[in-house]
């Protein structure tokens, strides 16, 4: 077990949103106390969210009354990252028909970009994000200047986002409208590509980030392909299941129940020796038979972590089937 508790690793959190610190109106419990115990011990908070729809002032405004620290420089936004990357390939304000909420307009004239909403103004980009009150007249413009050869910009692929009654379409399913009708994909800004942890690095200036999420195919993946270390919460769209059976790219560094466990040591994971096992405080992950059992007792997030090691080495660069983890994610009541 480390000696020292989690957080004192690392001199930025680059922190989701969604699923992490708030599910729609609502804190997830034990986000605002554990972030600001981080920021009382010195750690910078960064929030890097996919969502487009918001302006930071806005997102920190709904934060902070959620008792959770933050000001608008603290946010790191996909609107951001598509901006920046837009910014950097054209001339200086140009027109950019922006498919999206008031977030993503912002950041497009923050950086020197003129926002529009046809295709009569002749964009030479167009950049999408989401926004709750997307019309079919926007996405027609959009497609009509793609069509007519402007640079497509997706803030994000997210295929959907998480919400207090469950998992809602997201961007990513949205920007298929622009590249069925046009049969040009959009260049992704957010996570996981590098365009959003760029922006994040530019943002922070962080040399010993912790990234942390509760998703594999973004804010996992987006740590890995940083080369950066990650934590992965299970306050949101991950599941034990998604857990163990990972690919490689989607393998956190740490596992945890929520973002108390930042102010805690870690627990080892160990491998027994002599056998194909894995060991985490009270919990032991074996196989037999080509199925992964799990055994012991105490804090069930000991055993996914014990069973998430057992579970990745038997896959080596694969990921397993769920047929063979169904014993372990039956010990732990899934």
């Amino acid at each position: 077990m480390l000696t020292t508790v989690l957080v004192e690793g690392y001199d930025t959190l680059l922190l989701d949103l969604d699923g992490v610190v708030y599910l729609g109106p609502r804190p997830v419990p034990k986000a605002a106390e554990a972030l600001v115990a981080a920021k009382a011990a010195g750690v910078r908070l960064a929030y890097a969210t996919n969502n487009a729809s918001r302006t930071p002032s806005a997102i920190a405004e709904h934060l902070t009354s959620l008792g959770i620290p933050a000001e608008a420089a603290d946010l790191v936004t996909s609107a951001q990252a598509a901006a920046r990357l837009i910014a950097e390939r054209v001339e200086p304000g140009a027109p950019v028909l922006v498919v999206g909420g008031m977030g993503l307009r912002q950041a497009v004239r923050d950086h020197g970009l003129r926002p529009v909403t046809t295709a009569a103004d002749g964009p030479v980009a167009v950049v999408q994000g989401y926004s709750p009150g997307m019309s079919y007249g926007l996405l027609a413009e959009g497609a009509l200047a793609v069509r007519g050869g402007a640079l497509f910009v997706a803030s994000n692929a997210d295929a959907t986002m998480p919400s207090g009654r469950g998992e809602m379409p997201g961007n990513g399913a949205m920007t298929r409208v622009i590249a069925t009708a046009t049969g040009v994909e959009p260049i992704v800004a957010g996570k996981p590509l590098p365009p959003m942890h760029r922006e994040s690095m530019i943002r922070t200036g962080a040399r010993r980030p912790l990234v942390v999420g509760d998703r594999l195919d973004t804010d996992i993946e987006g740590a890995a392909n940083a080369g950066v270390d990650s934590l992965l919460v299970l306050t949101g769209v991950a599941t034990p299941l998604d857990v163990l059976t990972a690919v490689p790219a989607h393998r956190p560094t740490y596992i945890a129940a929520d973002l108390s466990a930042l102010h805690l040591p870690y627990p080892a994971v160990r491998q027994a020796a002599g056998e194909r096992g894995w060991s985490c405080a009270g919990w032991h992950a074996r196989w037999e038979s080509d199925r992964l059992h799990l055994s012991g007792s105490g804090d069930p997030v000991d055993g996914l972590r014990a069973a998430a090691q057992a579970a990745w080495q038997a896959a080596g660069d694969d990921g397993l089937t769920t047929d063979s983890v169904k014993p372990a994610l039956a010990a732990l009541g899934h």
